[in-house]
């Protein structure tokens, strides 16, 4: 996808700008600096153009993860991108797109927009105090 292609090359050139700019290399500094400069590029508006195969994932994870490898001191740590993420008290980027999208589905079926459920979900039956939908 073409999008997600442009999104990442600016997040990467971003991620790149803010490891050789900011020295002293404080592990929390550069941390705020990503979640600041290169997080939005990847998130905005994330629920409209959400990657949807494997590839697009990776490659969207791919700049947090490369830059995270890039901290001083990470990359001597034999732990997985995922152990790094806990260490720096950061999320993966596709749970922070699941998340935006639940939220954004709440919003939608409890009246929060200005926009009806009816357009994107069919109620098909109640059970226990739930409404199951059906989405379009």
């Amino acid at each position: 996808m073409y999008h997600i292609s442009n999104i990442t090359r600016k997040a990467h050139q971003r991620a790149c700008l803010i490891l050789r700019c900011f020295t002293p290399k404080d592990r929390s500094m550069l941390v705020k600096a990503f979640i600041t400069y290169v997080r939005p590029l990847l998130e905005y508006n994330s629920s409209i153009w959400s990657p949807a195969t494997v590839k697009d994932i990776l490659r969207v994870e791919g700049v947090q993860r490369k830059f995270t490898k890039s901290i001083p001191g990470m990359s001597e740590l034999t732990m997985s991108y995922y152990s790094w993420l806990s260490t720096l008290s950061l999320e993966s980027l596709e749970i922070r797109r699941v998340r935006a999208d639940l939220i954004l589905v709440y919003k939608i079926v409890f009246g929060l927009l200005s926009v009806t459920s009816e357009a994107f979900f069919t109620p098909i039956g109640l059970s226990h105090n739930c409404v199951d939908i059906h989405i379009h």
